[in-house]
């Protein structure tokens, strides 16, 4: 019997089963800031074929539990103080270390390659927006969020968790607001797809902005369709 179907949630598939996330990034459907959504919706809207979809999710998924590949986090079950500290030991750390970096590299390209590819000053602003935009949102969870959620842990304080839920609407617009820029960063590198006059540089920027997408979007999935859902959770 199969165990998914085109009307469950998006995100509800990716935290039952996270590998699910390789088959959506292969088909483009938005499964952090649109993990709410039913995938019938995101399939009609890209015009996929159904049974093909839901054929590869429920294949992957067999494989997945006959070979025991099941050793992923359940981070629904896991205790909140260990999720957060999950999603800045790898999704935070990472992008502290890393958009420096990438940052440099956008700006190399532009200057070697901006005369033949004009796309590549949209690719740099773009860049540099998120850079921004992210910089301002991983301290607001840093110093606001993640501490209300420990000091809720540990005195069951209501305040704590109201001051840990609060913020959430807020960030859920960032996070939206991020995974558009994702997404026209797409549009503007037609799929990341490197130029035959290409350098070795221009490959290497190129790999680092899809590697980037892809800690977001995990980054993303974990906090819209599992933490947050937990803290309102708790307020019932």
């Amino acid at each position: 019997m199969n165990k998914f179907n085109s009307s469950q949630k998006i995100g509800e598939i990716v935290t039952k089963f996270p590998k699910a996330a390789e088959i959506f990034k292969e088909y483009k459907i938005d499964f952090c800031c649109g993990g709410d959504r039913q995938l019938i919706i995101a399939i009609k809207e890209k015009n996929l074929n159904e049974a093909e979809v839901l054929n590869k999710l429920n294949n992957l998924y067999e494989n997945y539990e006959k070979h025991l590949y099941s050793n992923d986090k359940n981070w629904t079950e896991a205790p909140l103080e260990e999720l957060i500290d999950h999603i800045i030991n790898k999704h935070h750390a990472y992008l502290w270390a890393e958009m420096p970096k990438i940052g440099e590299l956008t700006t190399t390209i532009l200057r070697v390659h901006g005369q033949n590819h004009p796309e590549l000053s949209k690719v740099h602003k773009l860049f540099n927006t998120i850079k921004m935009e992210l910089e301002s949102h991983l301290s607001k969870e840093e110093t606001t969020q993640y501490p209300a959620i420990r000091g809720y842990v540990e005195s069951k304080s209501e305040k704590d968790l109201d001051n840990a839920i609060k913020i959430i609407k807020e960030l859920e617009e960032e996070h939206t607001g991020a995974g558009d820029i994702l997404k026209e960063l797409r549009v503007v590198t037609n799929d990341y797809e490197v130029p035959a006059d290409g350098c070795n540089t221009f490959k290497l920027t190129y790999a680092k902005l899809q590697e980037m997408e892809s800690d977001i979007f995990q980054h993303i999935h974990l906090e819209n369709n599992i933490l947050f859902p937990r803290l309102y959770a708790l307020k019932k």
